[in-house]
């Protein structure tokens, strides 16, 4: 059986977009949701980021995508980086977390509401 390329194109694409997302979710999403259903106000920050995320990726048009997503925060964290930003390497302080690992972390909760859909 013949699969055209743009199929297999777009499979590989997907394929990626959800292995980074599945990479930012274990090096930070496990821990940092975790730790957000503990703290409140962590809580509603990464809330807060999310919402930021949502409405820079016309969330309220289109549906929210793994790509999409993905591609967010690749961009986020090669800006972070560029700046001067290092991620953590050890234990995080999650009652103050910093900007790009708060944005990271509201990446990775709406990347688990779409695994919920």
């Amino acid at each position: 059986m013949r699969v055209p390329f743009s199929r297999v194109a777009s499979r590989t694409a997907v394929d990626s977009a959800r292995s980074t997302l599945a990479a930012l979710t274990v090096s930070i999403g496990t821990a940092g949701l975790a730790a957000a259903a503990a703290r409140p106000g962590l809580l509603a920050r990464i809330d807060q980021h999310a919402a930021a995320v949502r409405d820079s990726l016309d969330g309220d048009r289109r549906p929210l995508t793994s790509a999409a997503l993905a591609g967010y925060a690749e961009g986020v964290r090669a800006a972070a980086v560029e700046h001067g930003w290092v991620p953590p390497a050890g234990p995080v302080d999650w009652d103050s977390p910093e900007w790009p690992l708060t944005r990271l972390l509201a990446v990775c909760a709406l990347a688990r509401s779409l695994d919920r859909d």
